[in-house]
């Protein structure tokens, strides 16, 4: 009978969760202390420095956050004048969402904070690795979505 026993620091699924909670953590503690930001907030400030006029339920598919943690999200945004609604063009019954002139100015600020952790987090791996490692995830996550039915 083959061996079918289950290791989790021999799970991969289960390494790049702690992996990524470790990442998370370590810009969540970062982007709390400078910016006074929680995890999905800056997401959802990054997703709109990228390109406005998302909704909420179209940023939750983006970033893959469920709708409560978007809504709570965007409600402290608004009420720290960093995000404001708008109705959207074609239905009426949603809002987009865009950065205000303080949420530009605050991306301004996240970005390169974000690009400098990337930074220091990959600095130690030759630029071939980092670049298969970011090939190997977005196959990943491809093939995960294809395997949940979620394509």
């Amino acid at each position: 009978m083959a061996d079918v026993s289950l290791r989790l620091d021999a799970f991969i699924p289960y390494l790049l969760s702690v992996t990524s909670n470790l990442v998370s953590d370590a810009i969540a503690s970062t982007y709390q202390s400078l910016f006074g930001l929680s995890i999905p907030e800056w997401r959802l400030v990054a997703v709109l420095g990228e390109d406005e006029g998302f909704t909420q339920q179209q940023i939750g598919r983006r970033t893959r956050m469920d709708k409560v943690t978007v809504s709570r999200a965007t409600i402290a945004l608004v009420e720290r004048g960093l995000v404001e609604r708008v109705p959207h063009a074609s239905d009426r019954r949603s809002q987009s969402l865009h950065l205000t002139s303080a949420g530009h100015t605050l991306y301004d600020q996240v970005a390169p904070k974000a690009l400098e952790l990337e930074r220091r987090i990959f600095e130690s791996f030759d630029p071939k690795e980092v670049a298969a490692f970011s090939d190997m995830l977005a196959r990943i996550r491809t093939v995960t979505l294809d395997v949940a039915g979620k394509a």
